[in-house]
């Protein structure tokens, strides 16, 4: 009797579990299925892209084959581009990035704060703001050359202002959707200002913040190859604005995808940091 009781529990092993128990097989399931969605779709698009380069729909100068695209990687990973490898061009363009994003964060979040908590900063700030923030990157561009030269200063400040309102904004809006019984009730106590920021505001708009960061990240994203085409020797940017030059598009596609994926590991970091400092966000959506 004990050996069939076993057997039927091994044969039934959803029926033992805990309902929390089940509810994390649900979930896991879930996300493996999510996943290999992920893989499919991957798969799909570069058989695609094999599909109608194979068959000589499209001409090799404007889309080359995959393997043409793997060639070119190892190439310029091994022998250079224009005097630098593969890792230095993604060295040049990840300071660039990571410089602007932190000194966006470094200004953006504390004046979201203050603009969202103080009527009057907000009155200061916000026109300045909302008139520069629509201004296409490259007009921006050609007067800080004026003022700042052709070198590295001009581009790094071009990165910052397109990262700029996108983590102000959403930070206001973050610290404008607290609850205000929950301001009064730390207040009641004898909550500061200060006390009000790092206890209240802080915790309860990190969410918002965050997804503000990783916006303001995409913008710096999208202007990096505006900033590296003036003056410069390195970077993914130019290295694609230069390949285009000469139609070496397997260079382009190339430098495009080691872009986008950069791009995807900085932005996984990102939601791996907010779920370090802000745990309560990583619950999983069934």
């Amino acid at each position: 009797m004990n050996n069939l009781a076993e057997s039927q529990t091994q044969r039934r092993p959803s029926q033992t579990l805990k309902p929390t128990g089940r509810v994390k097989l649900f979930v896991r399931k879930q996300i493996d299925s999510k996943r290999h969605l992920s893989v499919m779709t991957i798969l799909f698009l570069f058989f695609a892209w094999w599909l109608v380069t194979s068959m000589g729909w499209a001409n090799p100068l404007f889309l080359p084959s995959p393997a043409a695209v793997a060639d070119s990687f190892l190439e310029v990973s091994l022998e250079g581009y224009q005097g630098s490898t593969l890792l230095e061009h993604i060295g040049t363009s990840l300071y660039r990035i990571l410089f602007a994003f932190f000194m966006a964060c470094l200004v953006g979040i504390p004046l979201g704060i203050m603009m969202g908590i103080s009527h009057s900063f907000h009155q200061v700030f916000n026109p300045v703001i909302e008139f520069y923030r629509p201004l296409p990157p490259l007009g921006l561009y050609t007067l800080l050359v004026m003022w700042l030269g052709i070198g590295e200063t001009s581009k790094l400040a071009l990165l910052f202002l397109s990262g700029l309102p996108g983590i102000i904004i959403a930070t206001i809006q973050a610290v404008s959707d607290i609850n205000p019984n929950y301001v009064r009730a730390a207040r009641s106590v004898g909550a500061k200002r200060w006390d009000l920021i790092r206890e209240v505001y802080l915790p309860g708009a990190g969410p918002t913040i965050l997804t503000g960061m990783r916006i303001s990240l995409g913008f710096i994203y999208t202007v990096l190859v505006a900033a590296e085409i003036v003056a410069a020797t390195a970077g993914i940017g130019w290295m694609i604005w230069d390949a285009a030059k000469f139609l070496l598009s397997d260079v382009v596609i190339m430098g495009l995808i080691v872009l986008g994926i950069t791009g995807m590991l900085l932005d996984l970091t990102l939601k791996i940091f907010g779920r370090i400092l802000m745990p309560w966000t990583a619950v999983k959506k069934m």
